[in-house]
């Protein structure tokens, strides 16, 4: 990682929240994150009760619903069928959680990555169809289906999708597709992630059938598979992180306590940077490496030993998704730089590939170049292909204006994926090429923080830090403040860490002195002097039961 540009946001304008006694930090952080009034401040903050929306305004909420219901009179047996990314694991659970509450006769279903790829496939209809199902209802996947979905209809089955991937195909002949992306949606936030979608089909379900108990004990794994798909933790999705982390650090599920207690985190700690770094990466890595229905496993089993088994075993699937991640990175990066100049849009791949860590090798090549990045597995006749993106140029758009390579393809503008014939491989990666070099300036290329406010370091104390954390949960969408502190004293300085890849420093301003941490920036350990401008977040060090705020280093500069 390399410096940035930094791009400090105007002040807010006088008068803005006028009439509230918020802290001037806090009207300044809601003003950054486009909070229109003080009704909404108050929501955001938690200060006024906000009302959750209808999930009867999702599109054929009511048809889904009423087919749910002739299933469960009529004793129908229901397949759950998920996506294999944490998303899909944790909606499937709570659908199959959420039914058995009904008494419904339910299968669970995930694909295998690998041998069966995203989404509905013809085989696995016909073998839920041969188990007795009679209703098939998605979760975070199905809208790219319709061929699939029409097979499964001559099978006798009736599909009910629930998804939040972009309509790019049109919309299936479903029984009912519950999506908020819908052209036609009335449901006020389209953003919700796909066990957001599932929660508020259910919602729909037990209030239609007059069940007055709440599923708040379900929020848990709804939390988990929000921040996992890092959709924008503004509107419904902070609102149900927020419920849901509240839910996480009293749970009594077996499978999440053994996986905090493998990775040696306390329950109580859990926040969503908890979830993003160490609990969804280990509930992908199965689905990544093997088969994701051991995470849906954990997830719902209710023996102990059973529990501590699957727990470990995770653990040790994510470190070997860790060690394939870095050797194919290491590949990826090799076949780059062998063709400078670098072009616009990144493209890697090929035989020995391990398709499921492309997307993670995808994002960190993102992170590494700034630009979007496609890591594609060749197999016999196709290729699969993960993408990433940076902000500015949509991927799902992209892969739209090339329908006539593509067997098919679906994702968001940040993250998408494709399947593609071999031999039409060369002109997808040129048109994709030229469509980015179409769109993408200098400018995009050149990575940017943006940085919340300018404060003095000295003026960081435990109130600042009690503002930030008023706006927590943070993830996509509402990231955790940047700060700017300039002229600030570097007192020490190192790089540390396995092969000196962080920097650690210890500034001072007048008598106040503070430790922070710049990961990935352990290169930059020469461009350090004496007097630094620097930009990072606050965190919280963890250590021997005490608790101590430090910075977290995103960028430094010479002080001005």
């Amino acid at each position: 990682m390399n410096h940035r540009r930094w791009h400090v946001l105007p002040a807010a304008p006088a008068g803005y929240l006028k009439g509230t006694d918020l802290h001037p930090l806090t009207i300044q952080l809601l003003h950054n994150r486009g909070i229109a009034g003080a009704s909404d401040a108050m929501s955001f903050l938690g200060l006024e009760e906000e009302k959750p929306s209808d999930p009867f305004l999702l599109p054929d909420i009511e048809k889904a619903v009423v087919r749910v219901q002739r299933a469960l009179l009529g004793g129908e047996t229901i397949a759950i069928y998920g996506d294999f990314d944490a998303d899909g694991i944790c909606g499937t659970a709570v659908l199959v959680q959420g039914l058995s509450r009904l008494g419904a006769n339910t299968i669970a279903y995930i694909p295998h990555r690998v041998e069966e790829g995203y989404g509905l496939n013809f085989v696995s209809l016909e073998r839920l169809c041969q188990q007795g199902a009679t209703v098939v209802v998605t979760v975070d996947c199905g809208i790219t289906n319709a061929p699939e979905i029409e097979y499964a209809g001559s099978l006798g089955l009736d599909t009910i999708v629930t998804d939040h991937h972009s309509v790019t195909q049109g919309v299936p002949p479903a029984f009912a597709v519950v999506n908020p992306k819908r052209a036609d949606s009335a449901y006020p936030f389209p953003e919700l992630a796909g066990v957001g979608v599932a929660y508020r089909f259910l919602q729909a379900l037990f209030m239609s059938l007059g069940r007055k108990e709440t599923l708040d004990d379900l929020l848990d794994i709804v939390a988990v598979g929000t921040v996992a798909d890092m959709v924008p933790l503004l509107g419904d999705n902070r609102s149900l992180v927020k419920e849901g982390l509240v839910q996480v650090k009293r749970s009594g599920r077996l499978g999440l306590q053994e996986m905090l207690r493998t990775a040696r985190v306390k329950q109580g700690d859990v926040d969503s940077g908890c979830i993003a770094w160490v609990i969804a990466p280990r509930l992908n890595a199965p689905g990544r490496l093997e088969h994701a229905l051991a995470s849906y496993q954990l997830l719902m089993t209710q023996s102990p030993q059973e529990a501590r088994q699957m727990a470990q075993e995770l653990e040790e699937t994510n470190a070997e998704r860790q060690r394939l991640t870095s050797q194919f990175l290491a590949r990826a990066r090799d076949e780059i730089e062998s063709r400078r100049p670098v072009p616009p849009l990144l493209i890697a791949g090929g035989e020995g590939y391990p398709s499921g860590v492309a997307g993670l090798i995808a994002g960190r090549l993102v992170e590494e170049y700034h630009r979007p990045s496609i890591v594609f597995k060749r197999e016999e006749e196709t290729s699969r292909g993960s993408a990433r993106s940076i902000p500015g140029f949509s991927m799902i758009a992209a892969l739209a204006q090339c329908t006539d390579l593509l067997e098919r393809f679906g994702g968001h503008p940040m993250a998408a994926g494709f399947t593609v014939r071999n031999d039409n491989v060369p002109r997808l990666s040129q048109r994709l090429v030229d469509i980015a070099g179409s769109q993408i300036s200098e400018d995009d290329l050149q990575p940017s923080v943006t940085v919340d406010a300018e404060l003095p370091l000295s003026a960081m104390n435990g109130e600042v830090f009690g503002v930030v954390e008023r706006l927590a949960p943070f993830g996509s969408g509402n990231p955790a403040p940047v700060f700017v502190s300039r002229g600030v004293k570097v007192v020490d300085c190192a790089s540390v860490g396995d092969g000196s890849r962080h920097l650690q420093v210890k500034l001072r301003e007048g008598r106040i002195v503070w430790r922070g941490i710049g990961f990935d920036l352990g290169h930059l350990l020469d461009e350090v002097s004496q007097s630094i401008d620097v930009v990072y977040t606050l965190s919280v060090d963890r250590w021997g039961g005490e608790e101590t705020l430090s910075l977290s280093i995103l960028d430094f500069a010479p002080a001005q």
